[in-house]
């Protein structure tokens, strides 16, 4: 203990590196949702409260709570809820305006609502934060029962699998035995495919778009290299920022976390298109650290992400991601498939997505099917990368409105 006092007081007053990327000294420490930013949409359900639930890895949360939103109404039968599953950054805000609580639109706006594929007036919506999380879920920024403090770097390790069995509570509570489809894209379909392969009893159908069945080698050395970047922030304190005053917190290391990944998630064609060599001001051209316009729009979207977002989250939810394979102490990938087979799937590519790239989500297609299931494919012709199933709305809407048609007839 005394050698840890002695070392957050020498992290306290360590001179801090130069950092030539100039962010805004008003950032709060964490971004995560506090009730003083107002309710919003959301609703809570404690999950579990002065009782052990038990993670994938062993260790136990005795407190958890999960925030949600919904949209539309449940039909007296049950049968016309959707579970939409969020990626890594994502929240429960999937449809609606910005407003009290709620800092950015609903993020599948387009997709969800009124005449949409996902049609608010035919379709009861819900969307879960998820476990580890930082807007209303329980997560490292959260209050540890146990210390009075947030759980910062003791919050343990989860997996897709925790995240799914807390979202199971959710629709428990809700009075859904079965959802008419579980969609979602990136980390949104892992939790997809783990709904069917953990719980097909209750799943009619199911929609992972832009997706994979296990972790590539290369998308954990992205995620690395991101958590590494973020961890090495001084200002990060090893995880214990949440006291930081605005302007002193892991901006930084989370902002770079996010550019690298933003730079992944679009493609070389839109950067170029959109950017190409233009400087922020052309007369500033050999300073060591005068700036491309793309370096501006790197910054500009990791200065937002840390306004929206909690570092520790960013850490937990990522390794979470790296974890996910369906057949993980499951004896083959086929003893997997062959449980989600019992349903029909829906999966689609981004044609210029080099963070998910098609050959995995065909390699999907081709393992459900092989193993008795019936699962249909299609590739979406857009430009804008792995972020395209965030925004060919229409497009993606086409082909799962189809879908979603055809399974209500069966």
């Amino acid at each position: 203990m005394r050698i840890k006092r002695f070392f957050n007081k020498r992290l306290r007053s360590v001179r801090l590196p130069f950092h030539p990327r100039a962010y805004s000294d008003d950032i709060p420490a964490s971004g995560a949702w506090s009730i003083d930013k107002g309710v919003g949409n959301r609703n809570f359900l404690k999950v579990v409260d002065g009782q052990p639930f038990v993670l994938e890895s062993g260790e136990t949360l005795e407190h958890i709570e999960m925030a949600y939103e919904t949209w539309g109404e449940l039909s007296e039968k049950s049968d016309n809820a959707v579970l939409v599953c969020h990626a890594l950054t994502g929240d429960s805000h999937a449809y609606g305006d910005i407003e009290e609580g709620h800092p950015t639109p609903g993020w599948w706006n387009g997709l969800i609502g009124p005449g949409c594929a996902l049609d608010t007036e035919k379709y009861f919506i819900v969307c879960v934060n998820v476990l580890g999380g930082c807007q209303g879920s329980t997560g490292p920024a959260s209050i540890n029962p146990k210390t009075g403090k947030q759980f910062g770097p003791d919050f343990p390790v989860i997996t897709i699998r925790d995240i799914v069995r807390c979202q199971r509570r959710v629709a428990d509570h809700l009075g859904i035995d079965k959802w008419n489809c579980v969609i979602g894209g990136s980390m949104g379909g892992m939790q997809v495919l783990e709904w069917g392969v953990m719980f097909p009893d209750r799943v009619s159908s199911l929609a992972p778009l832009a997706t994979t069945l296990r972790a590539s080698a290369q998308q954990i050395a992205w995620s690395a290299i991101g958590r590494t970047s973020l961890s090495l922030d001084p200002r990060f304190r090893g995880g214990n920022y949440y006291r930081a005053a605005p302007g002193d917190g892991p901006t930084a290391g989370l902002a770079i976390a996010r550019s690298l990944a933003q730079t992944t998630y679009r493609s070389e064609e839109v950067y170029s298109k959109r950017f190409g060599r233009h400087l922020v001001d052309p007369r500033s051209i050999y300073g060591l650290w005068d700036r491309f316009q793309v370096e501006s729009y790197l910054d500009y979207h990791g200065e937002k992400l840390a306004r929206r977002f909690d570092a520790n989250s960013y850490l937990v939810l990522n390794r979470a991601m790296d974890l996910h394979d369906l057949e993980r102490d499951r004896g083959s990938l086929k003893n997997a498939l062959e449980r989600i087979a019992r349903v029909p799937v829906i999966t689609l590519s981004i044609s210029s997505d080099a963070l998910y790239p098609a050959y995995q989500q065909e390699e999907l297609k081709e393992a459900i099917n092989q193993a008795g299931g019936d699962c249909e494919y299609h590739m979406i012709d857009s430009p804008d990368g792995h972020d395209g199933f965030l925004l060919a709305v229409k497009e993606i809407g086409v082909h799962l409105e189809s879908f979603l048609s055809k399974v209500s007839t069966k």
